[in-house]
């Protein structure tokens, strides 16, 4: 039985994705693109990715035919440049800045990455073309992307303001680093945890900022969100940011290798998972955002820099 088609589009929407401008330029070295949510790293080595097309697409010929194309993952103040690149405008182009890639391909400013891609393998996929594409050269300048999911528009940073000024019960936390350390903090019962404070009604990210400055002595610069989970036996929220730390001697705390913390003498076992993961994905420099309670939850991949 073939589903019915709008239905399984709105399914499908159900999925969170990002938002890219896909470009390249035609016979004559003129740019084209367009807005795509169906990008998927594919690869490390070699160095893969992949865009779908639509064969009713006017870029379809444009695009199965180039050398290569580029994806441009819009950051969380692009939702104009995802509309005009969604609609049919004479010269979209002129609404943004951008450059030839090193493959050639055209690729943004602001965004929050950018892939300039030669183009690997052209797969037959029903209705669409998969596009794979082998990076040639990348961008990743650490913004926060831009998110899309049933048809309308949401940004990270507007979920965790709204998170912030909800929550009645609410610890912020930081994941700090500084020079490839750790910063962790005696608990109280002779192991360590992550710097954590409490969230006082009204208070924003300053106050875990301020907290860092008073008890360890340290400037704290707060960075992209790391984990948002629930502790069911005490009822509180708790919120972790990537951070990382100024020079100075820390007053409190002790820093750790990133890679090798101290997590026998760590007694909160999530912020002895928060602990590990983080070290496992410092290898690579690919973060994610854990969301879920002190035991289980599900980690959405992100890609930025840490």
């Amino acid at each position: 039985m073939i589903p019915d088609a709008r239905a399984l589009r709105d399914a499908f929407g159900a999925f969170l994705t990002g938002v890219t401008v896909v470009t390249t330029v035609d016979d004559a070295g003129a740019p084209i693109g367009f807005t795509a949510n169906s990008f998927t790293s594919v690869s490390l080595d070699p160095p893969l990715l992949l865009v779908c097309l639509a064969k009713t697409s006017r870029n379809y010929a444009t695009l199965t035919g180039a050398k290569g194309f580029g994806v441009n993952i819009l950051s969380e103040g692009q939702k104009e440049v995802s509309n005009t690149f969604a609609r049919p405008v004479e010269d979209r182009f002129a609404a943004v800045d951008w450059r030839p890639g090193p493959h050639g391909s055209p690729v943004f400013a602001d965004v929050a990455a950018w892939f300039d891609c030669a183009t690997h393998e052209v797969v037959d996929a029903g209705d669409h073309v998969i596009l794979i594409g082998r990076v040639e050269g990348f961008d990743n300048s650490g913004k926060t992307g831009l998110g899309y999911a049933r048809g309308g528009y949401f940004t990270p940073a507007l979920a965790e303001k709204s998170l912030l000024a909800s929550a009645e019960s609410l610890l912020l936390g930081a994941v700090a680093v500084r020079n490839g350390e750790l910063l962790l903090i005696d608990d109280g019962k002779g192991g360590w945890t992550l710097p954590f404070v409490e969230k006082a009604e009204g208070d924003g990210m300053e106050a875990l900022e301020h907290h860092i400055a008073q008890t360890v002595g340290l400037t704290l610069t707060t960075g992209l969100l790391y984990s948002v989970y629930e502790d069911t036996k005490t009822g509180q929220q708790h919120v972790v940011y990537r951070a990382e730390l100024g020079d100075g001697t820390a007053r409190s705390g002790r820093f750790f290798p990133v890679q090798a913390p101290p997590v026998a003498e760590i007694a909160d076992g999530a912020v002895r998972d928060i602990v590990t993961r983080f070290a496992q994905e410092s290898t690579l420099g690919n973060f994610g955002v854990y969301f879920g309670n002190q035991e289980k939850g599900r980690v959405h991949a992100v890609a930025a820099k840490g």
